[in-house]
């Protein structure tokens, strides 16, 4: 079973947005919460967005409402090669909240989403060598959070 792809409303419930450069054409932002499981038999569940995109007649004229379900799926897509050549850091994979670009050796991955109603399309994945790198930024972050922590506590008790 394939979770639902739902059509998400902006923050003042406009489901259309509109491209800055070019107002003619615009996009549907499209959701869909699917099970993911690791090679190492862990299961979560990936949040995953994308859009459709088109002339703004168009998807007007599909009438889309926010909460809309819709046929298809959401894939993963990830590449060594920039999928925007104009803007080659727009699609960078990023590990978590780390800012850490994922990498196979020393070339960064790129990663996008996209929305498809075919139902043979899978996620086409590369995994990162710099697994390393990731758990020593990890870890900074860690302590980091941990000294503010103890910092706001030293802090709050002064103030006593």
């Amino acid at each position: 079973m394939t979770p639902k792809v739902r059509v998400t409303a902006d923050d003042n419930e406009n489901v259309i947005g509109i491209f800055k450069n070019n107002p003619e054409y615009g996009y549907i932002r499209v959701e869909q919460a699917s099970p993911v499981i690791s090679d190492t038999g862990w299961l979560r569940v990936s949040r995953r967005s994308s859009f459709i995109k088109g002339k703004v007649d168009q998807l007007l004229a599909c009438n889309y409402s926010n909460g809309q379900e819709l046929a298809g799926k959401i894939v993963v897509i990830e590449s060594l090669v920039p999928f925007n050549m104009d803007n080659p850091d727009r699609d960078l994979k990023i590990a978590g909240d780390t800012g850490v670009i994922c990498r196979i050796n020393d070339q960064p991955i790129y990663r996008q989403a996209f929305y498809t109603t075919n139902p043979n399309a899978t996620d086409d994945l590369i995994y990162h060598t710099n697994a390393d790198e990731i758990r020593e930024v990890q870890s900074a972050q860690r302590e980091m959070s941990s000294l503010k922590a103890s910092k706001s506590k030293t802090e709050a008790n002064l103030d006593l």
